[in-house]
C-alpha cells in the first residue's frame, strides 16, 4: 500500500480527520499494513498490546470467552474505525480478542511509535478521551440491557444498532446475534421467527432485513410483549 493510501485511510477515521496533510503523512509512516481471512483472529485476549489499529477495509468483530468456552461479541468495527487502542493507552494486555468477520486489511500503529506521536499532537489524545468516553457510554448501556430487560426487548435494541450502522440489511447469523444479545442461539430463532411472523423483518441468503423500523423501535423503546 502506498503512504498516500494510508493516508488517505487514515484521514477518513474520525479521530484522525483533524489531522493536516503532514501529520497524516508522518502517522501514515508509522503504519503497517497486515490483512486476516475471515475468522482470523487479530489478536487475543491477554496478548501484550504491542499495536492498535484502524480498519482500512473490512469488518471485526471483539469478542470475550466465559471459562466455559462461551462466546459474547462486546463490538464491531468496520472500515474507518480504530480498535485495540485502550489497551495500548493502559500498557495492559489486550482485555478481549479481535477476530475478522470477512476478509479484512488494516493498518497497525506500534504503541512506543504512537505515544511519541501524540507527545506533540495533545489535541489528538483530547478526541481519544472523547471517542473512549461515548464507548464507555455504548458498554454501560449494553450491560443495563442484558440485566434488566426482556429478551425480545433486547434483540430488538441490537437490530436497530445494526442498523444504524450498516443499513437495514443485517449480515450476522443467529448465533452471531445470540453472542451479542447475551442469548442462546435457540431463544435467538424464535424470536426471529416472531418477528418475522410479525412483518417486522425478513430475511435471505442468511442476511435479516429490517421491513418495518418503526414497530421494531416501538417494540425496543416500550414494554416487552413476551
Amino acid at each position: 500500500m502506498l503512504p498516500a493510501e494510508k493516508s488517505e485511510i487514515l484521514k477518513n477515521s474520525l479521530i484522525f480527520s483533524s489531522l493536516n496533510e503532514d501529520e497524516l503523512s508522518g502517522l501514515a509512516g508509522l503504519a503497517i499494513e497486515r490483512s486476516f481471512q475471515a475468522d482470523e483472529f487479530i489478536f487475543w485476549e491477554g496478548d501484550e498490546p504491542d499495536y492498535f489499529y484502524v480498519i482500512a477495509e473490512g469488518r471485526i468483530k471483539v469478542v470475550k470467552h466465559s471459562s466455559s468456552g462461551k462466546e459474547f461479541i462486546i463490538a464491531f468495527f468496520e472500515s474507518g474505525e480504530m480498535f485495540g487502542e485502550v489497551a495500548v493507552f493502559e500498557g495492559k494486555p489486550y482485555p478481549a480478542s479481535a477476530q475478522a468477520i470477512s476478509a479484512t486489511n488494516v493498518l497497525g500503529i506500534r504503541r512506543r511509535h504512537f505515544l511519541d506521536f501524540l507527545a506533540t499532537h495533545p489535541q489528538m489524545a483530547m478526541r481519544i478521551i472523547n471517542i473512549l468516553g461515548g464507548r464507555l457510554r455504548d458498554a454501560q448501556g449494553r450491560l443495563k440491557d442484558l440485566a434488566g430487560e426482556r429478551a425480545q426487548q433486547r434483540l430488538a435494541r441490537i437490530l436497530l444498532m445494526l442498523a444504524s450502522r450498516m443499513g437495514h440489511t443485517i449480515p450476522f447469523t443467529r448465533q452471531e446475534l445470540a453472542d451479542m444479545a447475551g442469548m442462546t442461539t435457540e431463544t435467538t430463532i424464535r424470536l426471529t421467527s416472531q418477528l418475522k411472523e410479525r412483518g417486522i423483518i425478513s430475511s435471505v441468503r442468511g442476511q435479516l432485513i429490517i421491513v418495518d423500523e418503526a414497530k421494531l423501535r416501538a417494540l425496543a423503546e416500550g414494554p416487552p410483549t413476551v
